[in-house]
């Protein structure tokens, strides 16, 4: 079987996002876990649900809302533009922080302990 430049490219793009992300998961999903499950705070419950969130919402509603967000007239790509950085939709590093977003409930939960 012989792989076509496009398909070696699709690929290196597959194990370079599930990398980073992985990472990523692991670094900001560990603390937020070990803090829900021994915190008593009164935001804990608005944190849960919002790492939550991604599991009710559609996929197709988070990535709407997510691209409002990162576009040019939303508050985070108003940002990005403003340190000259681009938009992040549509870009490599804004599907890095989609993916993050929505995989932090599947790194969360499974760690948090009761």
């Amino acid at each position: 079987m012989v792989f076509s430049d496009s398909d070696l490219t699709a690929l290196w793009l597959s194990i370079r996002l599930a990398s980073i992300v992985t990472l990523i998961l692991l670094l900001i999903g560990t603390p937020i876990a070990w803090w829900l499950s021994s915190s008593q705070s009164r935001f804990r419950g608005i944190v849960a649900a919002l790492v939550a969130l991604p599991l009710v919402l559609p996929p197709s509603v988070l990535g709407f809302y997510l691209l409002l967000a990162m576009g040019p007239q939303g508050f985070i790509g108003q940002m990005t533009e403003a340190l000259n950085i681009g938009t992040l939709a549509f870009s490599f590093w804004g599907l890095v922080i989609a993916s993050v977003i929505y995989s932090l409930p599947f790194v969360v939960q499974p760690i948090q302990m009761p």
